[in-house]
């Protein structure tokens, strides 16, 4: 690595790091203060059963009997902090009427619980899970620094930052009340820039590809702009979602913007993917001794991009169809009239997010390619 690409490295891990710093600040101040806290959450393992309570009850048909299961356990607190090692008395409640089954907890299992400053009592909440993702997490990680080395540890410091820019940038913007429409592109030019500079370098490359990025995320922001205006949407497609309204924050969330922000948020991917792509496949064929006039490049773009939609295509589709796969059976079952069931806002809104995302990747081929037609031009 030359002097000049640590330095450009450098300076963008630190342009990173300030962005994610002075953002947070900016939005965390003004939400932080609207909640009133008086939950507390705990990591427990449970460390004895006290007593296990059942009550038997009749609904007025059939012949088997209904229950409720009542649990009494104590356990000691495992998360970190002045509270950790102290054993506590919690309980769980199991209802034959909840949405959500739950397993009976036994000793040695570790768990969540959750205390309320209200009632004072500690309640089960739900098994630690995170541990187990953890290791996964853990073990990719070395895979993916074992296969691609240093390339590997810029992808996942870039992937690190995105990340963050969600977390602690990206969500406090919306619940201080900024503009979704704005945060969302200042993030998605964000993990766009701090991806391909940290993982591939300042070049010729990196500069077509974003500069193919930001064509496709403004053609798919434009668009999403237009279908929200012709298909009066509102944002309100589940219970969850509109239970967002009823948050304690100064500024009411507006369900349309949120509804923005996850389009294109989940195109931005796909549409790196391609550009970067093409980007990196046109400078390799260059370097090769092959094509180098800007007409030969630009054919050779399209070309590459024609294959990779193909593919890309069917990967953004399936991932929006695999990820609403249970909103989509539920609606299904419960609607019987097929022009019903196309027009529903929950279903409307999964194609819409399959074409923005398309039609922003559509786009990123072409420009990608006439940039690097442009820049990689000429003699070597």
């Amino acid at each position: 690595m030359s002097r000049n690409s640590i330095i450009t490295y450098a300076a963008v891990i630190l342009f990173s790091i300030t962005f994610l710093f002075l953002g947070n600040r900016l939005t965390q101040r003004e939400w932080e203060d609207d909640w009133e806290d008086n939950i507390s959450y705990y990591a427990v393992r449970v460390v004895a059963i006290i007593n296990r309570e059942e009550t038997d009850f009749m609904m007025g048909w059939g012949d088997a009997p209904f229950n409720d299961v009542i649990i009494t356990f104590t356990a000691r607190i495992t998360t970190r902090g002045e509270r950790q090692g102290d054993l506590i008395v919690a309980s769980q409640e199991i209802s034959y009427f909840d949405m959500l089954p739950q397993r009976e907890i036994n000793v040695g299992d570790r768990i969540m619980v959750s205390y309320s400053a209200w009632s004072d009592a500690y309640r089960y909440d739900g098994h630690v899970r995170f541990n187990h993702i953890l290791v996964l997490g853990i073990v990719f990680l070395v895979l993916v620094i074992a296969f691609a080395r240093i390339k590997g540890v810029n992808a996942i410091v870039a992937l690190g930052f995105t990340c963050l820019a969600i977390f602690l940038v990206f969500i406090p913007a919306i619940l201080a009340g900024r503009n979704i429409y704005l945060t969302t592109l200042v993030i998605c030019a964000f993990a766009i820039v701090s991806t391909l500079l940290i993982v591939i370098g300042a070049n010729k490359k990196s500069l077509s590809a974003i500069v193919g990025c930001f064509g496709g995320v403004l053609t798919a922001g434009l668009l999403m702009t237009l279908m929200d205006a012709l298909m009066q949407l509102t944002g309100a497609l589940d219970r969850e979602t509109v239970s967002l309204t009823f948050l304690p924050t100064r500024y009411p969330i507006d369900l349309r913007a949120l509804l923005f922000a996850g389009v294109i948020l989940g195109a931005v991917g796909a549409i790196m993917d391609v550009a970067m792509s093409i980007a990196s496949s046109l400078w390799e064929i260059r370097e090769t001794g092959g094509v180098t006039g800007f007409k030969a490049i630009v054919t050779s773009g399209i070309n590459i991009g024609k294959d990779i939609l193909g593919t890309m295509l069917n990967t953004l589709i399936l991932a929006y169809i695999g990820s609403s796969m249970t909103l989509i059976l539920w609606i299904v079952a419960d609607t019987t009239s097929f022009t019903a069931l196309l027009n529903m806002e929950m279903i409307i809104v999964e194609f819409l997010r399959a074409l923005v995302g398309s039609f922003g990747m559509l786009l990123t081929i072409p420009l990608t390619a006439l940039v690097c037609g442009w820049l990689y031009g000429g003699e070597k």
